[in-house]
């Protein structure tokens, strides 16, 4: 089957489904206290969509040219039975890849279930190593130790693990050779994400971006680093390996270095909306076509029609005006 292409030549292999709007985090960069805070309102479990749906939806993207997909939330690990989704995600014939993008607080005791259901790597975001810093950034009474415990976890049952940093100027940029040597040491890779502007509520500030190029010369100061080439057109992060070892350290350049050109990702919210762009102002509603009785043909349809059209570039064409007026999905209800 010839790939299914975008109007700018872009080809979908990559679905990301975010499974809940929930988190036990408040990280500040992402679902701040002053807008999450005990009052707010989460999806209703209705809202959702279920597991059947999920497999459905899943089995006509991957009919569409899709060989991986990443869970989101939210925190994944806090929707009830999400081993059971796997087990039925990884039953899919021509499904290559199945990840999970997790802050790992819970993942310790769940690392083995996700494992033997078919998960076939975690993301962990963890954005310091020591506790205070840990807890500013999480505005959370959890430890640290719990999610290193996870990692420890996840790489003795099998999964294959990576540790995502976002890195904002006065917020955590003093931690950034702490995080690689530590991570370095465990041969895990470390990626570091450039501070983004998703959704309305993180109060993005240019001036607060710390870009790929300063990262590293951060780094380089403390490592001989050499780059890797990439290993496909949607890999997002820029790739380095520290000499004389096989363990990479990456960038993700959103702001300084955007990737648009070579984006093949499409992600599903929570509750069942389609977007074709982290940075979407609208999505298309496939809940509503999942519960009309619609056959699956009719939804593929109306997917490929959706892909099509897509000419979103938001990151080549941002501007700091753009960024500060442009409505936005926020990033807990999209899906990371």
């Amino acid at each position: 089957m010839s790939p299914l292409l975008d109007k700018l030549g872009r080809p979908l292999q990559d679905l990301r489904i975010s499974v809940t709007d929930r988190c036990n985090f408040r990280c500040r960069y992402c679902m701040p206290k002053e807008v999450f805070g005990k009052d707010f309102t989460f999806m209703p479990r209705n809202k959702l969509l279920s597991f059947e749906e999920i497999e459905r939806i899943t089995k006509i993207f991957v009919k569409l040219g899709v060989k991986k997909i990443r869970l989101t939330g939210g925190e994944p690990l806090l929707r009830k039975d999400l081993p059971m989704l796997i087990e039925k995600l990884a039953n899919i014939s021509g499904l290559d890849d199945i990840a999970l993008t997790t802050n790992a607080s819970l993942l310790e005791r769940m690392a083995a279930k996700l494992k033997q259901a078919g998960l076939k790597r975690v993301n962990v975001s963890l954005d310091a190593l020591d506790i205070k810093t840990f807890q500013s950034i999480s505005d959370t009474a959890h430890k640290n130790e719990t999610v290193l415990r996870g990692i420890d976890k996840a790489m003795q049952v099998g999964l294959g693990v990576k540790v995502n940093m976002v890195v904002k100027k006065g917020m955590n940029d003093d931690r950034i050779v702490p995080m690689a040597s530590y991570f370095k040491k465990r041969g895990i890779t470390l990626r570091f994400i450039e501070f983004m502007d998703v959704g309305q509520s993180n109060g993005w500030d240019y001036s607060k971006v710390i870009s790929k190029k300063e990262l590293l010369a951060t780094l380089s100061k403390h490592f001989e680093l050499e780059s890797v080439d990439a290993n496909d057109i949607g890999q997002v992060a820029k790739r380095y390996r520290y000499r004389g070892t096989k363990t990479e350290v990456g960038f993700i350049t959103s702001v300084s270095e955007p990737f648009c050109s070579t984006c093949t990702r499409m992600r599903i919210a929570a509750d069942g909306k389609l977007y074709k762009c982290l940075f979407a102002t609208e999505g298309f509603d496939l809940r509503s076509l999942l519960r009309s009785g619609l056959n699956d043909e009719t939804i593929q349809s109306a997917i490929v029609s959706t892909w099509r059209e897509r000419v979103d570039r938001y990151s080549d064409e941002r501007t700091e005006e753009s960024a500060k007026n442009r409505k936005k999905i926020a990033m807990s209800y999209i899906g990371g």
